[in-house]
């Protein structure tokens, strides 16, 4: 549900990690593509483009909240936008990255069944040539799903505490934030640099906005 959060602002009364569930509407999707902003999701160890299994291999479902929403799972033109993560590669060297990218590491990428040494090693290559596409005023959000155990924290009752790191060129150097934020926060921060109202419960959270020098402003085609 945490990834539900992410993208929809709310974890719509789901509680674990099913996979025979599913959710109504299409979250931050439907709102990028009526304001006119192209978006794909890049799924790591994903067999092929909309694969509805609940696993396979090292690609696990419940890390993939695109698949859960079924306005996009029902809708084959949206479906397709949910990739394998070797299209990546080529999009980012044919110079077609889409404005709002979403990327899923495999569950050793990931470094729930792998080192962390081997998720570092996965982000050293990654990190830099997103880096290198995102424009003037485009920002990388690098977040884990949850902390280690179900320990509440900073007022929230589930999920623990977990390394976000923003990067970009109008994030501040080795900010830190000044108060605590939840994933509705990181939902609210991204909607407000693409001037999209704010989703369930990321209209009530903490904007990640302190650790800018400028409130980012995402322009349609960048």
């Amino acid at each position: 549900p945490n990834y539900l959060a992410l993208t929809g602002g709310s974890t719509f009364g789901i509680t674990d990690d099913c996979t025979d569930c599913s959710v109504e509407g299409s979250g931050i999707v439907g709102q990028l593509e009526s304001a006119g902003y192209s978006w794909k999701a890049y799924m790591q160890g994903m067999p092929h483009a909309c694969y509805r299994g609940a696993e396979a291999g090292s690609y696990a479902k419940k890390h993939d909240p695109f698949m859960y929403y079924d306005r996009i799972r029902t809708t084959r033109r949206r479906c397709n936008r949910i990739v394998r993560f070797g299209n990546l590669s080529q999009d980012l060297r044919k110079g077609r990255l889409p404005t709002f990218v979403w990327i899923t590491p495999d569950l050793c990428h990931d470094t729930h069944d792998c080192s962390i040494r081997t998720g570092d090693g996965f982000l050293r290559h990654l990190v830099p040539a997103l880096l290198r596409e995102i424009g003037p005023h485009g920002f990388l959000v690098l977040t884990y799903d949850e902390g280690e155990s179900d320990a509440g924290c900073c007022g929230v009752a589930h999920g623990g505490r977990i390394a976000t790191v923003l990067a970009g060129p109008d994030v501040r150097r080795h900010a830190t934030g000044p108060g605590s934020y939840t994933h509705y926060s990181t939902l609210r921060t991204i909607e407000d640099a693409f001037g999209l109202p704010h989703l369930g419960r990321a209209a009530d959270a903490a904007s990640l906005g302190p650790m800018f020098k400028t409130t980012p402003r995402i322009p349609r085609g960048a």
